[in-house]
This record gives structure tokens, C-alpha cells and sequence, in this order.
């Protein structure tokens, strides 16, 4: 005898919104929603934990040298343009509350208001990228880029070189990482478009959300340190 009965479907797979991507909601290795959640928002601050102890390798290393050469490091820093870097901490604590506002909007189930969060926040993401692009062109224009075309005048010319080494390597990190984040953000806006507001989603706008908040708390950091400190 034929049998008729249709297999039941899944319990963990959601059908989303009409004409949406279907969704898993809950992966295979996972009890609940709720600890596949916990799981993957642990995951994500034990990252956080990795990324601060190398940076904070990079802070450690700066203090040192400055330590030693304070009076190079205050003439260096005398070269970067405080205005620039004023506007781009501007331009990332509002980055910051973007994305809070889109966190909150994914929460609220607000698509309209997530992909406008999102949107802005790439927008302010890219601005930070083009000015410290421009600063970049103005070291090379004035050979403040270590290596043999490396040229300040003064007899601490050598210890102006290494201000400008750790000023790239840990300007550029940062740069990296906020590519990156960017590239998160483009994704997220993506999907946004198409995804159901499902438990798996929201919490991957929120962990998304924590990497760029750490990325702009870093530059918090670095501004000050490399820009403000010995300017007087």
C-alpha cells in the first residue's frame, strides 16, 4: 500500500517571508536557538580578547620607545594634521551610533531603518578610509614613509623614523581591520534586503555590531597617543 504521508518539516528551519531565502534557524550541534546564540556572541568576545592583546602588544611597544625618546616622538607627532584626525574620531563615534541604531533596528524587526543604520554606517566607514588615505599621500609627498626615501631634518632624525614606523604599522592595522569591518557591513546591508528578522540574523547584526564598536574604541586610543600627546 502506498503510503501518503508527507515528512514533517524541521522544526529548526524557518520559511521566512514570502519570496525571502529560506533560513536555518538553528545549526545541527546546537540545543536551542538561545545557546546557539550565547555560543556564537562568546565566540566572537574571546576574538575581541585576541584582538585587544595585540594591539595592546603594539601599545606596549610605543610607550616604550617614546619612553626613551620622548622629545623625537613629540617632533613627529608635530607632522600629523590634528584636524584630520579630529574629524575621523568624529566620523567614527558617529559610526558607532549607527550602529547601535541598526543593532536596536534589527531587534525592533525596523527593515527600513536597519538598511538605513547599515548604510550610513559604510558611508562613515569609507570617509574614515579616504582621509587617512589622504594622510597617507601626505607623508609620501614629505618622506616621512620609513625606509631609504625617509628624510627629517634634526640630529633625532632616526628616532623621528621610528615614531613613523609604529605611526604606519599601527595606523594600517587599524586601517585593515576597519576594511574588514566595511566588508561585514556591505554584507549585513545585503542581506538585510532578503533575510527573514529570524534569530540567527539578529544576532549576527549585534556580533557584527560589537566588531566595529571595538574597531572604533581602538582608534579612540590611538589618536590621542599618536596625535595629541607632546603637542604643547
Amino acid at each position: 500500500m502506498a503510503h501518503s504521508t508527507q515528512a514533517a518539516e524541521p522544526q529548526h528551519v524557518l520559511t521566512g517571508e514570502p519570496g525571502r531565502h529560506h533560513e536555518a534557524e538553528l545549526a545541527h550541534h546546537f540545543d536551542s536557538v538561545e545557546q546557539q546564540t550565547e555560543v556564537t556572541t562568546l565566540g566572537m568576545w574571546v576574538f575581541l580578547v585576541t584582538e585587544i592583546l595585540f594591539f595592546g602588544g603594539l601599545f606596549t611597544a610605543y610607550m616604550v620607545y617614546r619612553s626613551l625618546n620622548p622629545h623625537a616622538f613629540a617632533q613627529g607627532s608635530h607632522h600629523l594634521d590634528v584636524l584630520l584626525g579630529g574629524i575621523n574620531t568624529a566620523v567614527l563615534i558617529m559610526s558607532s551610533l549607527t550602529m547601535a541604531l541598526a543593532v536596536r533596528a534589527a531587534q525592533l524587526e525596523d527593515r527600513g531603518t536597519l538598511r538605513a543604520m547599515l548604510f550610513f554606517t559604510i558611508l562613515l566607514g569609507f570617509t574614515f578610509l579616504g582621509i587617512k588615505a589622504v594622510e597617507y599621500t601626505d607623508k609620501f609627498l614629505h618622506h616621512l614613509v620609513p625606509g631609504p626615501h625617509f628624510h627629517f631634518e634634526g640630529a633625532v632624525s632616526r628616532a623621528v623614523e621610528i615614531f613613523y614606523s609604529l605611526y604606519f604599522v599601527m595606523t594600517g592595522l587599524h586601517a585593515a581591520h576597519m576594511v574588514i569591518g566595511a566588508a561585514m557591513m556591505i554584507l549585513l546591508f545585503v542581506q538585510s534586503g532578503r533575510h527573514a528578522f529570524t534569530g540567527r540574523f539578529k544576532s549576527r547584526v549585534e556580533i557584527f555590531g560589537l566588531y566595529w564598536h571595538f574597531v572604533d574604541i581602538v582608534w579612540i586610543f590611538l589618536f590621542p597617543l599618536l596625535y595629541l600627546l607632546g603637542r604643547h
